[in-house]
């Protein structure tokens, strides 16, 4: 049986607005007026996903939501990312085309216009508002920002066989069949959700670009950071790698091998003051302390620890890897008494220790709320 909109009822929106925020509350209001404004005369609605901002952005959407029924809020609590904030928004919405916006008012509204009825018209998947198409630009640009964006954009290649001039851009329309048809492929890492919906397709897009010129930030802070640049790697070492190895698990073996330097250089410098047996205590210490303070900033920085959750969270770190060092040094003495030589015995150790440490602390220390 095919449903019936009911008598009276106004259809629903025919584009989907989707706006990710953390610490975006003075743009909220802004924005919102600068799409009705843009958006006269289309059956659209606004969907912030905000990351529990501090700054009370959630709570300024549902005051406009009051007033206004376009508008619509999904609050997250305990996991962060742009990327899957705009997955979520997503699978939130009904619409046929799905519009991703910044919250930060530099991207330019007015074009959301040319964006639709260009992917209507010429029955496309992807249209992308781009800053380097003909007509485009980034705007006032510094040259260290420009050469870092043509960086990655280069990089980009790697994963993304599309010729897009600007793939580094948040600014698009999407058709609700091409997402649902590369969702399930997803990765939902970093800031480059463009990248990853290029990169996950299985089948390649039908896409067009349209040039616009990037503006100025007016309230909040940007949150680009040496950390986006590493969920940025991350992203693109999934979509080369990720078949083969968890790239979550590649940085934390990686960090457990940094981890082996911490301990040394404290060993080395502990033995200056203190006996052997307390030097190799403290060297253990440092370092799994080290590799719990890194694996939280980096390798799950999407459910970061913070003030009290950080301290039981370092004491579950600390009993894990202990009972990870007895598995270790178990499998490679058992492998050692099999006569395997030294060194194959010590990786078999370190690989299930390594392992063993992965698993539980995922799923105790850095659970999933």
């Amino acid at each position: 049986m095919v449903a019936r909109a009911l008598p009276g009822r106004a259809r629903g929106p025919e584009l989907s607005v989707i706006v990710p925020t953390f610490n975006e509350r003075d743009n909220v209001e802004p924005l919102l007026a600068r799409l009705e404004a843009a958006l006269c005369g289309i059956e659209w609605e606004v969907i912030y996903i905000d990351d529990d901002s501090p700054d009370g952005t959630a709570h300024e959407v549902r005051n406009l939501a009051q007033t206004n029924p376009r508008v619509r809020c999904i609050q997250r609590i305990g996991r962060r990312g742009l990327s899957s904030a705009v997955i979520e928004g997503m699978l939130a919405s009904s619409a046929p085309y799905l519009a991703v916006i910044d919250a930060d008012l530099q991207h330019d509204e007015t074009v959301l216009p040319q964006l639709l009825g260009t992917i209507k018209e010429q029955n496309l998947d992807v249209v992308i508002g781009s800053r380097h198409a003909p007509g485009g630009s980034v705007g006032k640009w510094g040259r260290r920002r420009s050469t870092i964006s043509a960086l990655a954009a280069c990089v980009a290649r790697f994963v993304v066989s599309a010729e897009l001039s600007d793939p580094m851009s948040g600014f698009f329309i999407i058709s609700r069949p091409a997402f649902e048809r590369t969702v399930r492929h997803l990765s939902g890492q970093g800031f480059k959700i463009l990248v990853d919906l290029f990169a996950s397709t299985p089948v390649a897009y039908r896409f067009s670009e349209i040039p616009y010129v990037f503006r100025q930030r007016l309230h909040g802070v940007s949150k680009l950071d040496s950390l986006v640049a590493w969920e940025y790697l991350t992203l693109l070492l999934d979509k080369l790698f990720g078949r083969l190895l968890p790239v979550r698990f590649a940085s934390f073996a990686a960090i457990g091998l940094s981890g082996v330097g911490v301990h040394f250089v404290t060993l080395y410098c502990a033995l200056q003051l203190v006996s052997f047996p307390v030097a190799q205590a403290a060297g253990t210490v440092v370092a799994m302390t080290s590799n719990f303070v890194l694996n939280n900033i980096l390798t799950y920085r999407d459910r970061r620890l913070v003030g009290k959750r950080f301290i039981t969270g370092l004491a579950s770190f600390y009993g894990i890897c202990s009972l990870g060092a007895v598995a270790n040094v178990g499998i490679a003495s058992a492998a050692f008494g099999h006569h395997y030589t030294w060194w194959l015995s010590g990786v078999a150790g370190a690989a299930v220790g390594a392992v063993w440490n992965y698993a539980v602390s995922s799923a105790f220390t850095w659970q999933r709320r």
